[in-house]
C-alpha cells in the first residue's frame, strides 16, 4: 500500500512540473468532478448499505484519462475520494487512500497510452480534435483498448493488496487464484464492460462539448440505479459473514437442483456440516472469533467442493452442500475429505499470545433416491445422520441408511450408518 502511494504521489509531483495549467483543461476538469460529485450524492441520498460497493464511477475517470493530461488522471480520485469519505458510508481512512492512489495510477496509466497512441487527440473539448471522435474509428477503439488497460490496472492492483492484507495464515493456494477471480469473475467483467461503455459515451460527448454533460449525467445516475438495484438482489441472496448462500436462497437452488436431478434420472446428494461444540468457542473467545472461524471454515469447503455444487450456510454453525451428479461413495469420500480438512484448520485468537484454535465438524450425507425422494427428505435424512455422528463422539461421518419402505423422517436413528470402516 505505500509503495503504490509513493508511486503515486511520485508522479503527481512529476507531473506537476511538467504540465502547464490551461484553462480549457481545468473547466472541463471541474465539470467532470462536479457531475462524478453530483452522481455520487445522488446515489447516497438512495442510501448505500453494507455489501453494495460497485459504483460507476469510472464514467468520470475515464473521460479525465482520455482527455486530459495524466496529472488531471491523478488529481481526480483523491478529489472525489474526499468527497466520498466525507459524505457516503465511511470506510478506513487508509483504504479510501490507497483506493485514489491504485484509480490515479490506473487512470495516468490509460491517459499516457491514449496519448502516445492518439496525439492529436488530446486535451481536446471544443476544438477540431475532438471531431476525430467521430470520424475516425481507430480513434474510439483505442480508446476502448485504453480503457481496457484502466480495468486491469486497477483491479490486478487491488486484487493483490487484498490477498496480501489477507490473515497470515498458511498458503495452500498460489496468489493466482484470488486475483484471477478478481480480474476473471463473470461478474465483474460484465459490469467492467458496462463502465467501459459508459465511460466510453461520457468521453465522446465531452470530446464535442462539455456542456453535453448535462445530457450525460442523467443516464449514468439511472445506470448506477439499476446497477445497485441488482448488487441489492445478490446481496440478498448472500449470508454477510461468510458469503455463501442464506438459507433461503440455497432452498431455492436446492429444489431446483432436485428437480432436475428428478428429471434425468441423475444422482444427487447432500452433506449437512456441524462445528462441534461451535458455543464453547463463542463463550471462551467472544463472538467476533467465532464469526473468523467461520469464515476459515467457509474457505476450506469452498476449496473441498466443485463450482458446480451448492453451498449454504444453513444457520448458526451449520452448512448444507448440495452435490449433483454424485453417489453414496463419492459423498462419502467429500464428506470425510472436508472432515479431515476441518481437523487441521487452526484459526488465531490472540496474535498477543499465539493462541490458535482448533475445530471439528460432524458430517450427515443422505442420497436422492436411496434415502429420500425430495428435498425435505433427503435434510431429514442428512439431519438424522449427523445426530448419529454426534451421538458416536463427533469428528465423524454417517450416511443415512434406513429399512426399504422406512419414511427417513421417522424416528429410525438407528439406522444410520458410517461413511467409512
Amino acid at each position: 500500500m505505500l509503495a503504490v502511494l509513493a508511486c503515486d504521489l511520485a508522479l503527481i509531483g512529476w507531473e506537476l512540473a511538467v504540465t502547464p495549467p490551461r484553462a480549457a483543461d481545468l473547466l472541463l476538469f471541474g465539470a467532470l468532478l462536479a457531475a462524478a460529485v453530483i452522481c455520487t450524492e445522488a446515489m447516497r441520498r438512495l442510501g448505500q448499505p453494507s455489501g453494495v460497493s460497485r459504483d460507476l464511477l469510472s464514467a468520470w475517470w475515464l473521460p479525465i484519462a482520455l482527455l486530459l493530461p495524466p496529472l488531471y488522471a491523478l488529481l481526480a480520485p483523491f478529489a472525489v475520494g474526499a468527497v466520498l469519505y466525507a459524505r457516503a458510508r465511511r470506510t478506513p481512512a487508509y483504504r479510501r487512500v490507497f483506493s485514489s492512489a491504485a484509480l490515479g495510477l490506473a487512470g495516468a496509466a490509460t491517459s499516457a497510452t491514449f496519448h502516445l497512441a492518439i496525439a492529436h487527440a488530446t486535451f481536446a473539448t471544443l476544438s477540431t480534435g475532438g471531431q476525430d471522435w467521430l470520424t475516425r474509428p481507430p480513434v474510439v477503439l483505442t480508446a476502448v483498448a485504453c480503457a481496457v488497460v484502466f480495468a486491469v490496472v486497477n483491479s490486478f492492483t487491488t486484487a493483490v493488496a487484498a490477498h496480501l492484507a489477507g490473515p497470515g495464515e498458511p498458503v495452500k493456494k498460489p496468489v493466482k487464484k484470488p486475483v484471477k477471480k478478481m480480474l476473471w469473475d463473470r461478474e465483474t467483467l460484465l459490469l467492467g464492460l458496462t463502465e467501459i461503455c459508459a465511460g466510453i459515451l461520457v468521453a465522446v460527448t465531452c470530446a464535442l462539448s462539455y456542456l453535453f454533460l448535462l445530457v450525460a449525467l442523467p443516464p449514468v445516475i439511472l445506470l448506477q440505479r439499476s446497477l445497485m438495484h441488482q448488487q441489492l438482489a445478490a446481496a440478498a441472496r448472500t449470508d454477510p459473514k461468510t458469503g455463501l448462500l442464506n438459507a433461503a436462497a440455497w432452498q431455492r437452488e436446492a429444489d431446483a437442483g432436485v428437480a432436475r436431478a428428478q428429471r434425468t434420472n441423475s444422482q444427487l446428494a447432500l452433506l449437512l456440516v456441524d462445528v462441534d461444540h461451535f458455543k464453547r468457542v463463542n463463550d471462551g473467545h467472544g463472538h467476533l472469533i467465532g464469526d473468523e472461524v467461520l469464515r476459515a471454515l467457509t474457505t476450506e469447503l469452498r476449496q473441498q467442493v466443485r463450482e458446480s455444487d451448492v453451498v449454504g450456510r444453513f444457520g448458526g454453525e451449520e452448512f448444507i452442500v448440495l452435490l449433483p451428479g454424485t453417489d453414496a461413495d463419492g459423498a462419502g469420500s467429500i464428506a470425510e475429505r472436508l472432515r479431515a480438512s476441518a481437523a487441521n484448520l487452526s484459526v488465531a485468537a490472540d496474535p498477543k499470545t499465539g493462541t490458535r484454535i482448533r475445530v471439528t465438524v460432524s458430517i450427515g450425507v443422505a442420497v436422492l433416491g436411496q434415502h429420500g425422494n425430495d428435498l425435505f427428505e433427503l435434510l431429514a435424512a442428512a439431519d438424522m445422520a449427523l445426530y448419529k455422528a454426534k451421538a458416536a463422539g463427533r469428528d465423524q461421518v454417517r450416511v443415512y441408511a434406513h429399512a426399504a419402505g422406512k419414511d427417513p423422517t421417522s424416528e429410525q436413528a438407528d439406522d444410520a450408518t458410517d461413511a467409512c470402516p
